[in-house]
């Protein structure tokens, strides 16, 4: 099967509705990793770029999922280099716990934003979100209150992790920092086996749920050993 590369012809697209495109805009694509594992963090990638009608893609971007692990690892340094600012950030599982999944996300995405905000000094033009609902929202507004504002316009877009480069570009780059994170963590859990499955539901993991129990790494308020996780929600 042909996995098509990403490119930015939404991000063209965008800026055609902006004055009629006269000009450089900066686009922050987004996106997420981690929503459905069962240990670890959720983690949000943000990639700005400023696109102009001239602007090329970065080679080699497409679903971070049809990527191997050594293809994205030798992508980030890329990826750096492309974006004006690139950034990934994290909710941990006891957030998860505390505010359900939808929150952790957006609070995962708010502190990303932050990051990337302050990395660029200023705030992009428009934020482009992977998916069909804006879930931002749903951050603890405690949390998040003093943090930069998002942008006036978002713009949802179906399957942008795949289509789209900046989007694609913060997926790349938020799966290996969380990758990386997992791979720290298995080094005091090593019977989940978190290096290979990333805290999602393989078997040696279920297993280890059943003969070690929980760590604090894990999602408690989950069913971690039966087959659904009725906190998972649908997708965002």
């Amino acid at each position: 099967m042909t996995v098509l590369l990403a490119d930015l012809k939404v991000e063209k697209e965008i800026l055609a509705g902006f004055a009629g495109g006269v000009g450089p805009l900066v686009i922050a694509g987004m996106d997420e990793v981690g929503r459905g594992a069962l240990a670890g963090p959720v983690t949000v990638g943000v990639a700005a770029v400023t696109v102009s009608l001239d602007t090329k893609a970065m080679g080699g971007l497409r679903d971070s999922k049809a990527l191997s692990a050594t293809r994205r690892e030798g992508l980030e340094p890329k990826i750096v280099e492309w974006c004006d600012a690139v950034t990934a950030d994290h909710a941990s599982a006891e957030e998860i716990d505390e505010y359900g999944i939808s929150a952790g996300l957006a609070l995962a995405a708010r502190r990303s934003w932050t990051q990337l905000v302050n990395s660029l000094g200023r705030v992009p033009d428009v934020l482009l979100l992977d998916g069909r609902d804006n879930w931002l929202s749903r951050a603890p507004h405690q949390l998040v209150q003093d943090m930069p504002a998002l942008p006036q316009h978002i713009h949802l877009q179906i399957k942008a992790d795949a289509q789209c480069a900046s989007v694609a570009a913060a997926a790349i780059f938020a799966k290996v920092a969380r990758d990386r994170l997992m791979a720290e963590l298995d080094e005091q859990h090593p019977e989940f086996g978190w290096k290979k499955n990333k805290g999602y539901g393989a078997a040696v993991h279920r297993d280890a749920l059943l003969t070690y129990g929980p760590t604090s790494y894990h999602r408690r308020s989950w069913n971690l050993t039966g087959g659904h996780n009725p906190n998972q929600g649908a997708l965002l």
